[in-house]
């Protein structure tokens, strides 16, 4: 979880976000049922093909049911949206839905469109993964498969560039990989771009690795149940 000094700093829609980082498995429930993801969607990702509507379709389906939109459509939960997941739109210094005070730092939610110049059209799908699987900022993290967590090793940035909070890619991490290919298909293939600049967003000279460490965040890998204090009493 994010550190929890943040939270006084940031307005009631933003808090929600945070604390959808502790919903997320009972959202999913709520969409995939006790057990797990479509069946319909390959597990090999978007890299080794083509989008399908399938994949789109779930896609469409975890953007809307999983808090997205709070930041990335302004609250706003409607795909007709002329702007929609177009990020925040104001200038640097605004306030509003998708604008976040992090103690003395600026962050704006970005433009996820497929719009080549202000959007996520200029990075590939796989960016898109490691964004979500991994946190790092796929303006700023080469097009790799990563194998590992670990700085320096399995292609995992030596100085990673993680996404600032509220961005609660700590829960997001946890879905199956078809259940991410899935939000990248939609973003990547399965809306229109939409051009809006967010403003730049600041952040620590660390890029907020101090932040997203396992003893904040917890383990990259949830281990099988029952661990540690679960317990199964039907």
């Amino acid at each position: 979880m994010i550190n929890l000094k943040y939270i006084s700093d940031l307005s009631h829609t933003r808090k929600l976000s945070l604390l959808m980082m502790a919903g997320t498995a009972a959202g999913l429930v709520a969409v995939y049922g006790c057990g797990g993801s479509s069946s319909s969607v390959s597990s090999s990702g978007l890299p080794l093909g083509r989008a399908t509507l399938a994949q789109v379709e779930l896609g469409q389906q975890e953007v809307t049911t999983m808090g997205c939109t709070d930041c990335h459509n302004r609250g706003v939960d409607d795909p007709s949206d002329p702007n929609w997941m177009a990020g925040y739109i104001g200038v640097a210094g605004g306030t509003g839905p998708g604008s976040n005070q992090i103690g003395p730092f600026n962050t704006y939610c970005p433009n996820l469109t497929p719009d080549p110049t202000t959007g996520l059209g200029s990075v590939t799908d796989q960016q898109v993964y490691n964004a979500i699987k991994y946190g790092l900022d796929p303006m700023a993290t080469p097009d790799v498969t990563i194998t590992s967590t670990t700085p320096g090793v399995g292609n995992f940035p030596a100085t990673p560039h993680y996404l600032g909070p509220p961005m609660p890619w700590p829960a997001l991490r946890h879905l199956t990989d078809p259940q991410i290919w899935g939000i990248v298909a939609y973003l990547k293939h399965g809306i229109k771009p939409v051009v809006n600049q967010s403003p730049a967003s600041t952040s620590p000279p660390d890029f907020w690795a101090s932040d997203y460490t396992t003893a904040k965040i917890g383990p990259a890998t949830i281990p099988p149940y029952p661990s540690g204090n679960e317990q199964f009493s039907p």
